[in-house]
């Protein structure tokens, strides 16, 4: 073993810079030394590209009941309601406390004091607050720049965690407890050991794993992962989030077009300008992401076309220049002006509805590890998230999470002695990087191909049986080379889509996101239960 290192010790450290990890650390670096690894650009994650909003009762006219209501059915049976009801219930507080940090929402026809409210699929009111259809942004860029001037914020970009610290992975026979991490400092080409109190994983999702997809090359599951490996439960990972209308070129690079658009009369439409989505649900174009994103896999399919078209160009150009700038400035570029013409879009990969088990403070399994936002599981989202329900619960569960973190400051020791170096002494660099490459490649197809929006056994366990031979030549890779990036990426997608697999092949019925041929009903003779997966180093010792 290599000599023990001081590097980096903090209280907390924050892994994952998006909405739920500076929300965190914000809240807590007026009383602690907190660190905050990147693994690019601070923005770089998946809340920087959320164009919605944030889904809270801010309105007379709706009520807590109505946004629980929404969730619950949105949810199919599997939301938890005494964490849909907290959540709900801190959403209002949730928004103040984000115009209080500077974030400029959308005033009701641009003047104060009212703010604009939009309606998304799913949702029975006008309760969704936003900065015009970049609302992500306007989070994301206000928070990174308080971060950015807070002294209490230590702020490590382009970095990625390869794995958790934790007591029984040292071989220490006391009850387990996260001590740190090991990163990649990508600029300097060297592994650095980051020491802490508390570890907090917002890492975001893990839509990487598919071919097509609106996240950010990001999102790669390296919080889920690492959270098992370190003897974390996850629960729930079948249920991925096909965003139904993404922009198909060639060029756009997964550009995602806003539910915003349907719930302001966008409709969808067949090659031929004719609508279909009432043929799949009454609700037509607002029915919750699930089954708008079914419906257009189905049409696709169906007819053989590469593509349908969302369509908002019956409204006046002024107000759709007004509510989607971003999108109107993005397709323009592409050739489309959604003010004359329709858009041409097609479903991909959006969001993670499972993740680590927590509870409503953020902790894990392991004490003095917590998770929050997409990587996390709650209970929040059952088996389909409600539009704008995600940076809700970023926002919620990161100020619990500090409370109970802020609570233990002074009782939690830090480690008893400097940890270990990352060791590198029995590995080598890479002679070819062509088997990384190829493999995240094929990954990501037969992930497309296999456990996509439709999904038989067969192909599950066709899938499992791809992911298995992958895993297998991805751990003789990891244990003779030198990390990297693509490779620490590779390694988390593959473990993440394993967990999939095992969860689809686990749910013997078709539930929100998880839509089986073999099983293509829910399941009414039992109740419905969530899809827990336990490691083999699960039990942590308390």
């Amino acid at each position: 073993m290599p000599p023990p290192t001081p590097d980096r010790h903090f209280d907390v450290l924050v892994i994952g810079s998006g909405a739920a990890g500076l929300s965190l650390a914000l809240r807590l670096a007026d009383r602690a030394r907190v660190a905050v690894l990147a693994k690019a650009e601070l923005s770089q994650g998946a809340s920087l590209y959320a164009q919605g909003g944030v889904a809270a009762v801010l309105d007379a006219a709706d009520s807590f009941e109505a946004h629980v209501r929404d969730t619950l059915e949105a949810g199919a049976g599997l939301c938890h309601p005494d964490t849909v009801d907290y959540v709900v219930r801190h959403g209002p507080a949730a928004i103040r406390w984000l115009i209080d940090q500077g974030v400029a929402f959308t005033h009701e026809d641009n003047h104060e004091p009212a703010y604009h409210l939009t309606r998304e699929g799913g949702h029975s009111r006008r309760r969704v607050i936003h900065a015009a259809d970049a609302t992500g942004q306007a989070i994301e860029t206000t928070l990174e720049d308080r971060a950015r001037r807070h002294p209490g914020i230590a702020l490590f970009e382009h970095h990625i965690a390869i794995d958790l610290i934790t007591r029984h992975k040292l071989g220490q026979r006391e009850p387990n407890r996260c001590l740190g991490a090991y990163a990649l400092d990508k600029t300097a080409g060297r592994v650095r050991m980051f020491a802490a109190k508390h570890i907090v994983l917002a890492t975001g999702g893990a839509s990487k794993v598919y071919l097509y997809t609106s996240n950010p090359d990001t999102s790669t599951g390296d919080g889920i992962a690492m959270a098992w490996r370190a003897g974390c439960r996850a629960a729930n990972m079948e249920f991925v989030q096909f965003h139904p209308t993404c922009l198909y070129h060639p060029q756009a690079k997964s550009f995602l077009i806003t539910e915003a658009v349907r719930g302001e009369g966008g409709r969808l439409l067949l090659p031929d300008g004719t609508p279909f989505m009432k043929a799949h649900d009454a609700r037509a174009e607002l029915a919750p992401r699930d089954v708008v994103a079914r419906a257009i896999d189905y049409e696709m399919k169906r007819r053989g076309i590469d593509c349908v078209y969302l369509d908002i160009s019956h409204k006046p150009a002024e107000f759709i220049v007004a509510h989607f700038p971003t999108i109107y400035k993005r397709c323009l570029s592409f050739g489309y002006d959604i003010t004359r013409q329709p858009i041409p879009v097609v479903p991909a990969a959006h969001y993670t509805c499972g993740g680590v088990m927590t509870d409503h403070n953020g902790r894990t399994d392991i004490d003095g590890l917590y998770a929050l936002g997409e990587c996390a599981f709650t209970g929040l989202h059952g088996a389909n998230r409600l539009a704008s329900n995600s940076l809700l619960e970023c926002l919620v569960f990161a100020e619990a999470c500090a409370l109970a973190i802020g609570a233990q400051l002074a009782a939690v020791p830090g480690p008893d002695a400097a940890l270990p170096a990352w060791d590198e002494s029995r590995v080598s660099d890479a002679d070819e990087m062509v088997v990384v490459s190829h493999n995240w490649g094929e990954l990501r197809r037969f992930m497309w191909d296999y456990v996509g929006i439709v999904r038989t056994t067969k192909r599950l366990e066709r899938a499992r049986h791809r992911v298995e031979l992958l895993q297998d030549e991805i751990r003789e890779y990891y244990s003779n080379f030198r990390v990297t990036n693509d490779l620490v990426e590779l390694r988390n997608l593959a473990l993440v889509a394993e967990l999939i697999i095992r969860s689809a092949l686990a749910r013997k019925e078709s539930r929100g996101l998880h839509f089986s041929r073999d099983y293509p009903a829910p399941d009414t003779r039992h109740p419905p239960h969530d899809t827990v997966l336990v490691p083999e180093n699960y039990p942590p010792a308390i």
